[in-house]
């Protein structure tokens, strides 16, 4: 029987194992026994906890959402200007946790399981949401409602294609360059919108 108190911590280490995995392999062809493996604990406690593999993979997504969010969150409120908290979107979407190699991996698996999870499709949806709903927000405070929607539908797609680039190691773009691009997109569509002398 599972330890009284143990079961976030083994939750926390087969979700960590799950994401490793799944990188390593550079798709969802993992067993549980492996992941299992990798947490250290027993298949059987995999199973226990999450009854299934699919199931321990949306939970993989959901911590992966779940983190993302909570970094989002901290960073807006960290800023005042809306042009500030754009800049600190962009830094968290790019952020080095973000930029590991197997969560790289993990990331594009999951895409990839969209195509046939309807779970899966439906948490990635709801994380393009909140990032079009987070971009949207502060570019309203800048410019008309309709260019912010336009500008924000852009912006998203730079950060998820610029992210996908990573998979490509033999031409990747740093978390730097990655950075500046955004930025020097956002400050492109917003200049006509400021006021002489000031900075987009």
């Amino acid at each position: 029987m599972p330890k009284v108190g143990m079961e976030p911590v083994r939750r926390k280490a087969l979700v960590d194992a799950t994401l490793k995995a799944v990188g390593d392999h550079g798709s969802l062809a993992v067993t549980m026994s492996e992941i299992a493996r990798h947490a250290g604990v027993s298949p059987a406690l995999a199973h226990h906890y999450f009854g299934s593999k699919e199931q321990l993979l949306i939970a993989t997504i959901r911590s992966l959402l779940q983190q993302l969010r909570a970094d989002v969150v901290k960073a807006i409120q960290s800023v005042q200007a809306p042009r500030e908290k754009l800049s600190a979107i962009i830094r968290v979407s790019f952020h080095s946790d973000q930029f590991r190699p197997e969560t790289i991996a993990a990331w594009l698996a999951f895409y990839a399981d969209a195509q046939r999870s309807e779970e899966t499709r439906r948490l990635l949806v709801l994380y393009a949401r909140r990032l079009r709903s987070n971009l949207v927000a502060n570019l309203k405070r800048l410019c008309p409602a309709d260019d912010a929607v336009r500008i924000a539908e852009g912006a998203a797609a730079m950060i998820d294609g610029l992210y996908i680039r990573q998979s490509l190691r033999s031409a990747p773009i740093s978390i730097d360059s990655s950075i500046a691009l955004t930025e020097d997109y956002l400050t492109a569509h917003l200049r006509p919108f400021m006021a002489p002398g000031a900075r987009a």
